[in-house]
C-alpha cells in the first residue's frame, strides 16, 4: 500500500511529548483515514478510532462518551500514553467547544491523551478552530494526490493524471469511464456539496450552488466574468451571491475563481475571475468527450494540460502558503502567477514546441518575478513540473 510523505510528518508529531491536537484537513477522498490508519500501525501507541460520520449533528454526548472511554481504557490498562482519533469531527455541531473542554481537562489533570481530529470540510473545520481552539492545535493539510504518487501507486502515465486527476479511490475504475464518472459525481461532488457545504453554510439556493460549480468546472483554465455567469445560470440572483458561492466551493476543495494579479488590491478584487478546479478529475467529469477524444484533439488537450497545471498549483497552495493568480494586460497574459510575501513566480503553459511568450516577457520586465518559466516541450517538461513542490519556485 502506498504511503504518502505526510504520514511521516504525522508520525513524528505523535512521537513528540503531548503539546497540540493534530488536525488533518483536506478534500474528500484524498486518503486521510487511510493515512491515519497507516500511522497508527507504526506509532506503537494504544489508540481508539471513532468516526462521527453517522452520528447525529447534536452528538456532543457521543463525543464526551468516546473521550471518557479513552480515559478509562488508558487508566485500566495503565498505558503510559493513549491516542484518541475522531474522524469527520465537523459533523458534530459545537464540536470545537466540546473538544476544547475535554482537551483542557486532560491538560489540567496531566492525562497523557493525545488527539488526532480529521475532517473533510475546511469551511466547518476552520470556523470551529478559529472560534475556540486557538493555541491548542496544529494543522496538517492533506492535498489531492500528485502525479508521482498516482504513478507510484497505480502506474499512471502523465496523460492519465492530466485527465483523471488525483483521487486514489477512483483509480481502479478508469478502465470503465462511466463508472469512474459516477464515482467522481457521487463520492466527491455530491458528498462535498450536500454533506459539507450545505450542512452549515449560508446557502439560500442549493440548486444554484451546484450550477455554479458545474459551470466553473467546465470553464477551468478560462476567465469567466460573474456577470456572464449570472446570465448563464437559472435563478442566479446577483454577482455577490455567485462570488460567495465560489468562495465556499474553493474552501471545500472543488473549484476557485482566481483573481488577476495587480499591485492594487482593489483592482485585484474587482478583476474577472479565472476558473480553476482543485483537481482535474472535476473538469473531466463534466467534459462532453472521452479521454481518447481529448488526447487526439491538440487544442482541447492543451486546455486540459493548462487546467492540470493550475490544479497542481492550487491544491498545494494552502500547504505552500502562497496565492494563485493569473495576469492579463490588453492582449498580454500569463497563465498562472504565484504570490507569497512579496515574491512572485510566473508560469506559462505551452503544449507545443513554441517557447516565446510575449506575456511572460512583459510580466518579467514589469514585476521582476523570482521565477518565470514555461511548462511544456520547450521549457520545463510537464512531468518534471508535476513532480515539483510549487513553493520551491518562491524561495
Amino acid at each position: 500500500m502506498h504511503k504518502r510523505a505526510i504520514a511521516k510528518l504525522l508520525l513524528e508529531r505523535l512521537k513528540e511529548p503531548r503539546r497540540f491536537l493534530q488536525v488533518l484537513m483536506g478534500p474528500r477522498q484524498t486518503g486521510k483515514t487511510t493515512l491515519v490508519k497507516q500511522v497508527l500501525s507504526e506509532a506503537g501507541i494504544p489508540f481508539a478510532y471513532h468516526s462521527a460520520d453517522a452520528v447525529p449533528g447534536d452528538g456532543l454526548a457521543w463525543l464526551g462518551n468516546v473521550w471518557e472511554t479513552a480515559r478509562a481504557v488508558r487508566r485500566a490498562n495503565r498505558h503510559a500514553e493513549f491516542l484518541l482519533v475522531v474522524d469527520e469531527i465537523q459533523k458534530i455541531r459545537g464540536w470545537s467547544e466540546a473538544v476544547k473542554r475535554e482537551w483542557d481537562a486532560d491538560s489540567f489533570a496531566d492525562r497523557p491523551i493525545k488527539v488526532v481530529l480529521l475532517g473533510s470540510s475546511r469551511v466547518l473545520l476552520e470556523r470551529g478552530l478559529a472560534d475556540s481552539m486557538m493555541g491548542r492545535f496544529e494543522v496538517i493539510r492533506v492535498p489531492h494526490w500528485s502525479w508521482p504518487e498516482m504513478r507510484d501507486a497505480f502506474g499512471w502515465t502523465p496523460e492519465q493524471y492530466v485527465w483523471f486527476g488525483g483521487f486514489p479511490g477512483a483509480a481502479p475504475l478508469v478502465a470503465d469511464p462511466e463508472r469512474w464518472s459516477q464515482y467522481i459525481g457521487a463520492a466527491i461532488i455530491d458528498a462535498t456539496l450536500n454533506k459539507d457545504i450545505l450542512v452549515d453554510a449560508p446557502v439560500g439556493k442549493p440548486a444554484l450552488l451546484r450550477q455554479t460549480f458545474e459551470l466553473a468546472a467546465a470553464y477551468s483554465g478560462k476567465e469567466l466574468s460573474l456577470t456572464k455567469m449570472v446570465g448563464s445560470l437559472r435563478d442566479a440572483g446577483n454577482t455577490t451571491t455567485l462570488s460567495g458561492y465560489l468562495a465556499l466551493l474553493d474552501a471545500s476543495g472543488l473549484v476557485a475563481g482566481l483573481r488577476k494579479y495587480a499591485n492594487d488590491t482593489a483592482r485585484r478584487r474587482a478583476s474577472v475571475p479565472k476558473m480553476q478546479v482543485h483537481d482535474n478529475a472535476l473538469r473531466s467529469h463534466h467534459a462532453n468527450r472521452s479521454f481518447a477524444d481529448a488526447l487526439a484533439d491538440p487544442a482541447e488537450w492543451g486546455r486540459c494540460v493548462e487546467s492540470a497545471v493550475g490544479a497542481h498549483l492550487l491544491s498545494r497552495a494552502a500547504v505552500g502558503g502562497y496565492e494563485v493568480l493569473y495576469w492579463r494586460e490588453s492582449n498580454l497574459e500569463v497563465d498562472y502567477v504565484l504570490h507569497r510575501r512579496g515574491r512572485l513566480a510566473a508560469i506559462e503553459v505551452k503544449t507545443s514546441a513554441e517557447s516565446a511568450t510575449e506575456g511572460l516577457a512583459a510580466f518579467r520586465r514589469r514585476f521582476s518575478p523570482a521565477v518565470a518559466l514555461v511548462v511544456g516541450p520547450a521549457g520545463l517538461p510537464l512531468t518534471e513540473f508535476l513532480s515539483t513542490d510549487p513553493s520551491e519556485f518562491l524561495r
